[in-house]
């Protein structure tokens, strides 16, 4: 039985729509022996004041401009030149995309309103845009988007975003302060904005995190840049940074592993075309055996190469030993249609009821629309690194399989229209006329050069119909995407979902579809969904609402293995407050290029549900934002050039 946009069909015959088989294939690897770096104390939290102290935004691109987010990352180099990459560049400003063009709809029934469910046990805000540059006594950048993580378990929940993380209980209560991510692996203060002139610290990104109930640790992973302490740009060195706790408790202490990124021959990493490049949008898996993170590596000079797999074992890393084996992979050795791997996402197993066969495998799961003409493809790559067992050995010996699993046509989704509505920091750019001790115009609080154009509330990115979270329990695989939709003749965004059944061997791996659908709302955006599972087939996908009659809110669906969505509503856990009003929606503040995500997060606990989404939460008029008790804070509730937040929630089976 397959959903297909929301109507259903019943196939008298399950055959399996791959339209390959794997052969079995001994990884291409590299193997390395990394050290452990360090071994922390959970740091204290240090507040800091409100004021704009200039840089606001970070330079760590500034030396880089074809390896920046949106439009301009673009280049010739690399293995996948991006120069003719988004020819609507000026509608699509998605994370260092490579997506040609935007997809075609395929029809979708839409979902019918939306409303609040008896199984949300407990909801509440997490971290925001104000936490983020406050932490560290204010020596943190503006930044957006938060780029979402959320682990749970042991009666304790791990929210990290950009640039920082935060411990509550069960029932939300903070048992921490806002700990800056800098702080939290031990490094100076991205910005110390104490001395003059400033010194810049390593630029942190991209967090993610797990808790592993079969070893009862935390594992938290970030991408950071090394940078000129002077200026503050990139100097080419990366690397992911692996924080391991020593106990169940997140408070205690953490060991942390440093793993060399940037692939040009130096600190022992291979020497790819023309790095040096970044390790982009690490995510993390685990099985029995490994713990597994992946990449996308872009040259500083422009261009995409490929997808990386890093593999470790998981039971070195619980130990605390003083060198960890890093096996990496590189899909450009597994082409498809010439193209490799990208943001190959690595499942988790938080019902420890991981893949035995083959000796072990970690499964990963793909999407190639990107690498279309069109913007649509109907296929889905799934991968199977095998002989995990070996990460434990002296000698690890990996295979690699990789596979197409055909699905219904998805596709590289448009930009989300938000709801008009209040927007102070608009607002702010296009006055002329509030008093300032610089002048009159509120614009004067922000820039020393007067807007030239007015501006204008932003449309919102979607993903790029890259995979996002995957989960592996009751031997099933589930996996969710970013795609294009058609509703009644208007092409919007919504969410396409997939349940697998893998098949591994030594000679063989592919995955048949059990059950696929897709989720719209007429005149609204889905983005950045968020899937979990139960072994017994229950699951949750948590998402970003945003449209017509939603500012950005926070939402989730519940799904089956037997009817998929059908039958479901769309709940919603938070209701957004007012329009994303951030500085890079604003040509005041350079090229715009409105950002959103990067992901959600979902775990399992036990037999719960938790779903963490970014919203925004509050606004407020010009007047509020101007008023010097509370000065561009909106009364103490954002930061002049941010505004979003994240929201928390626990929902039941």
């Amino acid at each position: 039985m397959i959903i297909r946009f929301g109507r259903f069909a019943l196939l008298a015959l399950l055959v399996f729509l791959t339209c390959a088989v794997a052969l079995p294939t001994r990884a291409a690897t590299l193997i390395r022996q990394i050290p452990r770096s360090s071994t922390l104390q959970f740091p204290a939290a240090n507040l800091g004041i409100d004021g704009l102290s200039a840089p606001e935004v970070e330079p760590t691109f500034n030396n880089a401009p074809d390896l920046a987010d949106g439009p301009t990352a673009a280049g010739g180099n690399g293995t996948q030149a991006t120069s003719n990459v988004l020819r609507r560049s000026a509608k699509f400003k998605i994370n260092r995309s490579i997506a040609r063009h935007e997809g075609h709809g395929m029809p979708a029934e839409a979902m019918v309103g939306t409303g609040v469910d008896r199984h949300l046990l407990a909801s509440f805000d997490g971290l925001n845009s104000r936490n983020q540059r406050l932490a560290s006594g204010g020596n943190q950048f503006s930044v957006e988007p938060p780029d979402q993580a959320l682990c749970v378990g042991n009666g304790y929940v791990l929210e990290s975003v950009n640039d920082v993380l935060k411990v509550f209980d069960g029932k939300g209560a903070a048992l921490t302060g806002d700990i800056a991510l800098n702080a939290f692996y031990g490094y100076p203060p991205a910005i110390n904005r104490q001395v003059s002139p400033r010194v810049f610290g390593p630029s942190i990104t991209d967090p993610v995190c797990y808790y592993d109930p079969q070893v009862r640790r935390w594992f938290h992973a970030v991408l950071t840049l090394d940078t000129d302490p002077v200026t503050g740009a990139a100097n080419g060195n990366n690397h992911l940074d692996l924080a391991v706790s020593s106990s169940a408790n997140p408070l205690g202490s953490w060991t942390v592993y440093r793993i060399a990124v940037q692939d040009d021959g130096t600190q022992g990493t291979p020497t790819h075309p023309n790095c040096p490049c970044l390790g982009d949008y690490p995510h993390i898996g685990a099985d029995a055996h490994g713990i597994y993170l992946t990449t996308n590596e872009f040259p500083f000079s422009g261009g995409f190469n490929s997808a990386q797999i890093y593999a470790m074992s998981k039971a070195a890393l619980v130990a605390g030993s003083t060198a960890i084996k890093v096996v990496q992979i590189d899909t450009a050795d597994y082409l498809l249609d010439g193209n490799p791997g990208f943001t190959v996402w690595p499942a988790v197993s938080p019902s420890g009821d991981f893949e035995d066969n083959n000796r072990g495998t970690e499964y990963l799961m793909s999407s190639t629309a990107v690498f279309t003409d069109s913007g649509n493809d109907n296929r889905l790559r799934f991968w199977a690194l095998g002989n995990t067992r070996s990460l434990n050995s002296a000698t690890p010996a990996l295979t690699l399989q990789h596979s197409v699993v055909n699905v219904d046509t998805y596709g590289v989704p448009p930009a989300i229209v938000q709801k008009e509505g209040l927007a102070p920091l608009r607002d702010c750019l296009n006055d002329r006329s509030v008093a300032t001790p610089f002048g009159p115009g509120c614009w004067n609080y922000l820039t020393a050069t007067q807007p030239a154009v007015t501006e204008t509330l932003a449309d919102l990115d979607p993903n790029d119909s890259r995979m996002q979270q995957v989960f592996f329990t009751g031997g099933k695989l589930y996996a969710a995407l970013d795609t294009i939709v058609n509703v009644a003749g208007v092409d919007q965004t919504g969410i396409a979902y997939y349940i697998l059944k893998p098949r591994v061997s030594g000679n063989r791996a592919d995955a048949r579809v059990l059950r696929e659908g897709r989720i719209a709302l007429a005149g609204h955006g889905l983005t950045r969904p968020a899937i979990a599972a139960l072994p017994g087939g229950k699951g949750v996908i948590a998402f970003s609402l945003i449209g017509a009659n939603h500012y950005p809110s926070a939402a989730y669906v519940r799904f089956n293995d037997e009817s998929g969505h059908r039958g479901s509503t769309i709940n919603l856990v938070a209701e957004g407050m007012g329009a994303d009003d951030e500085f890079g929606n604003y040509q005041a503040f350079g090229t715009p290029r409105s950002r959103w995500g990067d992901y959600g997060a979902a775990a399992v606990d036990g037999r719960d549900f938790w779903v963490a989404s970014e919203y925004i939460a509050r606004s407020c008029t010009l007047a509020q934002f101007v008023n010097p008790a509370a000065l561009l804070t909106c009364g103490g509730t954002r930061v002049a050039l941010t505004n979003w937040s994240t929201r928390v929630s626990r929902i039941e089976p």
